[in-house]
């Protein structure tokens, strides 16, 4: 009986962790389904490459990541390289520049899980009651 293959999840993980992290039988997986994908195999090195990129602080080398990038096959990954143009200095400069917002990203990502507690998540409902509230005529009518 073959072994079932990993599911998408699972593989995701894989590529996108550190490969030292990686168990063994972790890596042989990973390296079996790189071996019969050589779209998967891309992606890997393309993610690993563009990580170490970030880790190391070389925007410099984004330029050749990009151009390595579009000469695969990956149209996922074509459309995050169209959008690294759009604004390709900042890029350069996030990936090299010891500089972040990170402190104020935790901020604002406290304040949006505070209101989500408090308020649950924006939906129609909340504009519809409040809208409701203000008018004689009811706002449900069952059809």
């Amino acid at each position: 009986m073959a072994a079932r293959p990993p599911s998408p999840r699972t593989v995701a993980g894989w590529i996108l962790s550190r490969p030292e992290t990686l168990t063994e039988p972790e890596q042989l997986r990973l390296k079996t389904v790189r071996a019969h994908c050589p779209e998967l195999d891309a992606l890997t090195r393309h993610v690993r490459s563009f990580a170490d990129m970030l880790t190391e602080r070389q925007g410099e080398r984004l330029p050749h990541w990009l151009d390595a990038v579009r000469k695969d096959d990956l149209p996922s990954l074509h459309t995050l390289a169209s959008g690294i143009d759009r604004d390709l200095d900042a890029v350069i400069a996030g990936l090299a520049l010891p500089w972040n917002s990170g402190t104020v990203e935790s901020h604002v990502n406290r304040i949006k899980m505070l209101k989500r507690q408090m308020f649950g998540r924006a939906g129609f409902h909340l504009y519809e009651s409040a809208s409701c509230s203000t008018q004689d005529t009811p706002c449900h009518t069952d059809s």
